[in-house]
């Protein structure tokens, strides 16, 4: 298609194209032939190209089937957690490595019974942790969060629940230094317990460590990652209680005289239930905390169960003895001498020996009240 135009004004970089019915066209004045000047007449000819357009349409078509293939097709996944091992008061879990696609990795949280645990550091190199200072028997539910640019991610929810205190089966060792002898003690006691197999390396679900000298890589690596350095009588230990025994006692350089559960397992039958303090029957009285029973005159009172006199002897006895006893003396008196003076003296004597008789008789009494009491309270 050819079109006739006239130069109409010339300008830095652009041109007035006047068309035959008086239109106006901006048109680049690189493009003109030198020396055109106002009012020149230039021919312009346009056409339509095809092959361009059509290799312009299969290059965009191309761009955004890569765009596609790149952002869409792939997408995160959901983490995958699950039980590695519980304790009596700790549990690892483990999860499979995060896959993110394309997207941003904005943060990884693990949850505990609903409610924000902690961000799990480094996720993209990390795939396990431990939680600790759990509740003995007890059960937790935890699930992962990931939050990326492309979305948030939750996983399925794992239910583990920590071992009670007679649950040896969370024992987790891996040995140190030790005799072979002592080494083959132990694979065989932690079979005969349902613990983990040995391990060859301290890992994150490693419980104990063991060993006999301290020394090497991995008992190194152990106190680093503050993990129990006991000796191997805490296993063996651990068997004879049927039970987790304290570790403390067994740490590695404890006096092994001082150990009180280092002994083999026992063989023989299973010790009798010592009998409570409450249910045991009351043991018979020694012969010498048996109370002394004290002879008291016909007729004055009834003895208790506990064969002591519980009834005082009457002060109306005690009073009419002295007078008898008065009365003996004052004729004892007479018989030895015939002179009233004496008799007069002998009889005062004699009343006075009687009050006295009667005070000290008094006193006996009451001591005897006293003891009798005393023996029943006892």
């Amino acid at each position: 298609m050819l079109i006739s135009l006239t130069v109409g004004k010339l300008d830095a970089g652009l041109a007035i194209l006047l068309t035959e019915d008086k239109r106006l066209i901006e048109f680049p004045s690189i493009l003109l032939p030198p020396g055109i000047t106002s009012g020149s007449i230039v021919d312009i000819q346009v056409s339509r190209n095809t092959p361009a357009e059509t290799a312009a349409k299969e290059s965009f078509a191309a761009l955004q089937d890569e765009i596609y293939n790149l952002y869409g097709v792939s997408s995160p996944k959901k983490p995958v957690l699950r039980l590695r091992n519980a304790t009596q008061t700790s549990i690892v879990l483990e999860w499979d490595p995060i896959e993110l696609a394309t997207a941003t990795l904005r943060s990884l949280t693990l949850y505990r019974n609903g409610a924000k645990a902690g961000a799990i550091p480094n996720p993209t190199a990390h795939t396990s942790t431990k939680i600790s200072g759990l509740a003995v028997g007890e059960e937790y539910t935890f699930h992962l969060v990931l939050r990326t640019s492309a979305g948030t991610y939750s996983s399925e929810k794992v239910t583990a629940r920590t071992h009670k205190m007679t649950d040896l089966s969370g024992i987790t060792v891996c040995p140190g230094v030790m005799p072979a002898e002592t080494r083959e003690a132990l694979e065989a006691a932690l079979q005969r317990i349902g613990a983990r197999p040995l391990q060859d390396s301290v890992r994150i679900d490693t419980t104990h460590f063991i060993c006999t000298e301290g020394r090497g890589a991995q008992w190194e690596k152990a106190l680093d990652m503050n993990i129990p350095v006991v000796r191997p009588e805490w296993i063996f230990a651990c068997e004879n209680e049927g039970r987790i025994v304290v570790s403390r006692n067994f740490y590695l350089g404890v006096d092994v005289a001082k150990m009180r559960h280092s002994m083999p397992p026992r063989t023989g039958p299973p010790p009798q239930t010592p009998v409570s303090p409450k249910a045991a029957p009351l043991s018979p009285r020694p012969q010498s905390m048996a109370p002394m029973r004290i002879a008291e005159p016909q007729g004055s009172g009834s003895e208790s169960d506990t064969g002591l006199s519980t009834k005082p002897e009457s002060r109306e006895s005690v009073s009419e003895e002295a007078k008898d006893s008065a009365t003996l003396s004052s004729e004892k008196l007479e018989a030895s001498s015939g002179d009233s003076t004496t008799e007069v003296d002998g009889a005062s004597d004699g009343a006075s020996e009687a009050k006295e008789e009667t005070k000290e008789e008094d006193n006996t009494e009451k001591e005897k009240d006293s003891g009798e009491f005393a023996d029943v309270q006892l």
